[in-house]
């Protein structure tokens, strides 16, 4: 079910691992991860949920993360806000008619690590 809340934001994020990162900078573009590719598109976030993503799902990872900011216009009509829970819309790119194309490296605005400190996430970003 497609969702308007949060259509229109200029910007969504990527909680990327540091070895997807480094293969989208290599390849200009990447499909994501294994969740990415079972799913059929490549998830994002709203910056408002990207700590709370990050402690729900990651902070068990003992990889390097870094937050992508992604330019949402660049992305097109293939960027589609679906409510997921029945109460919360999520940014998820399918790409141009569903076809699940990578993620562009030229839509990425900025890439920040994330810092963990004491079991607390920092970004600039964010702050």
């Amino acid at each position: 079910m497609a969702a308007s809340a949060g259509e229109g934001e200029e910007f969504v994020y990527r909680i990327s691992t540091a070895q997807e990162w480094e293969a989208l900078q290599k390849n200009g573009s990447c499909f994501g991860r294994d969740l990415d590719k079972s799913s059929g598109f490549i998830h994002f976030s709203f910056l408002h949920q990207v700590k709370p993503i990050v402690l729900n799902f990651f902070s068990n990872v003992k990889l390097d993360l870094f937050l992508l900011q992604i330019d949402a216009k660049k992305l097109g009509d293939g960027l589609v806000y679906e409510l997921v829970d029945g109460s919360n819309s999520f940014p998820h790119f399918y790409g141009p008619s569903r076809s699940f194309a990578p993620l562009p490296l030229d839509a990425v605005t900025k890439a920040e690590k994330i810092s963990v400190l004491d079991g607390q996430f920092s970004y600039s970003l964010l702050d």
